[in-house]
């Protein structure tokens, strides 16, 4: 036994460690059991419209649009992913470039949220060459909120603002260049059903290169003969 060391310290120890390990856990179950909801508007030039609801449960995130009203998207930052799906026609696909909405209302860093907007927009196709830069411009309580602001440079040079409630580490709002804003209004803290953030197992995935090549496979595709492939002078 170390000196100085009695059976008594050792308890102490274990129960210190023990505290920090139940801690540990409490804080990612604290992470994870982010769930709330909140109206979507959109604002430009002094007037305001209703765009769609926007849910959160464990990190993943649900966003309906009043533009795409035949569905809602999914997004899973953490795999990542981003994905429309389509109940009527039990089909989801890719989101790709859909809607901006999938590539900035995600969970983010309240210090420093460049990382996982940029690793959302390549995911689109639409990061830009170069790397992003948040600077923070100060803190604000938008309707009773604490939020840090941003001004954002993307990887392709184009610059927005965006305010990230601290206690949700989620954005509240995003004010582009021309002065648009999309903003989170209404929110409520409250658990979100699992069923909403799952794609039943019976829907199947659209892809348009899968549609082509079955295309390119049946009598509706004529190829190009090889004459009419060679340069013409």
């Amino acid at each position: 036994m170390i000196e100085g060391f009695t059976f008594l310290n050792w308890r102490r120890v274990a129960s210190h460690l023990l505290a920090l390990s139940t801690f540990s856990v409490l804080g990612v179950f604290a992470v994870q059991a982010q769930q709330f909801s909140a109206d979507i508007i959109t604002r430009h030039d002094g007037v305001s419209s209703a765009a769609g609801r926007l849910s959160v449960r464990d990190g993943k995130v649900r966003i309906e649009t009043v533009e795409h009203a035949d569905g809602f998207f999914l997004v899973d930052p953490a795999k990542p992913s981003a994905t429309f799906v389509r109940p009527g026609a039990r089909v989801f696909m890719d989101a790709g470039q859909s809607t901006r909405l999938t590539r900035v209302f995600v969970p983010v860093d309240p210090d420093a949220p460049c990382r996982q907007w940029q690793a959302m927009a390549r995911l689109a196709g639409a990061a830009g060459e170069g790397t992003w830069r948040c600077d923070q411009t100060g803190e604000e309580t938008i309707e009773g909120r604490s939020t840090v602001a941003f001004k954002v440079v993307s990887g392709a040079g184009q610059e927005f603002a965006g305010w990230i409630d601290r206690e949700l580490a989620f954005p509240l709002r995003i004010k582009t260049e021309d002065g648009a804003l999309v903003a989170l209004t209404a929110i409520k803290d409250a658990p979100q059903p699992v069923s909403s953030f799952e794609i039943p197992a019976s829907f199947r995935k659209f892809s348009l290169d899968a549609l082509m090549e079955r295309i390119k496979q049946s009598d509706v595709w004529v190829a190009q003969p090889e004459d009419d492939k060679a340069p013409r002078p």
